[in-house]
């Protein structure tokens, strides 16, 4: 009777457990696998930003960077593979974030690329003979739950970015922020309601005067930004001024990092 009891108990308890443990949210995960500023020492840096999700629905890479060979190489050596990446999402229509795209296709051609409408329709085809599928971007789409497009936002050069959403607050993600990183922020919060918990990517900022950029920074803490990542073209006064801003909250991007939400 005593071992039927016990048994009887460690049924119940292994099955409220497991209960538990299948209803844990996979944590989202983001890896910086391309960018010019270096932090894993095993990486190559290259001027281009790619960034590869999971803990998602799909696995989804944002931009390509410039060159194929380095993007597939940092991959392979963050134990990440290509053939596992189902969504590729391109910001906008320059080299360092499209040109990874071709090589990646010929290793995983089982792809949907979602790219701005006003791509070259022979960018396009190219992309479609090689079996991948094309979504055409004009607004704000879900890609798949917790993933998001901000759709095409006007700019001197248009551009799209990525919503997630995490328990956190929604994270953004830039590729180059041409349209103006204030103004992309400002889009988000306006659309979706909610704080923006974590913006990381890049910011264009590289060139611009120290009051330049911390009239930026300000524009950030106006909004309520809990961590910042300027990374790939943000340049250096940025990284230094939003680091000293934003202290433990400064997110170090770098080819290579590792950030979870």
């Amino acid at each position: 009777m005593r071992k039927s009891l016990a048994a009887l108990i460690i049924f119940f308890i292994t099955l409220v457990t497991g209960g538990l443990a299948m209803n844990q949210k996979t944590p989202l995960r983001a890896v910086i696998v391309y960018d010019n500023n270096p932090y894993d020492q095993r990486l190559q840096t290259d001027w281009g930003f790619s960034c590869n999700l999971e803990g998602l629905e799909k696995v989804i890479l944002f931009d390509c960077g410039t060159k194929g060979q380095i993007l597939l190489s940092n991959l392979e050596k963050l134990g990440l593979k290509p053939e596992k990446i189902e969504v590729v999402v391109l910001s906008h229509f320059h080299h360092d974030h499209t040109g990874g795209l071709s090589e990646l296709l010929a290793r995983n051609s089982s792809l949907e690329v979602w790219l701005p409408e006003f791509f070259p329709n022979d960018f396009k085809e190219a992309i479609r003979k090689k079996g991948a599928r094309v979504v055409e971007v004009t607004q704000p789409a879900q890609i798949c739950p917790g993933a998001l497009t901000t759709g095409v936002i006007e700019g001197p050069i248009k551009e799209q970015s990525l919503v997630l959403e995490s328990d956190k607050g929604l994270v953004l993600i830039t590729g180059c922020a041409h349209p103006g990183i204030i103004k992309i922020i400002e889009s988000v919060k306006s659309r979706h309601k909610k704080d923006i918990y974590c913006v990381f990517g890049g910011f264009h900022l590289g060139g611009l005067q120290p009051s330049e950029i911390k009239a930026i920074i300000a524009g950030f803490r106006r909004l309520g930004l809990k961590k910042s990542g300027p990374g790939h073209c943000s340049g250096d006064a940025a990284r230094r001024l939003f680091s000293e801003e934003y202290g433990s909250d400064f997110v170090k991007i770098g080819v290579g990092r590792e950030i979870i939400f």
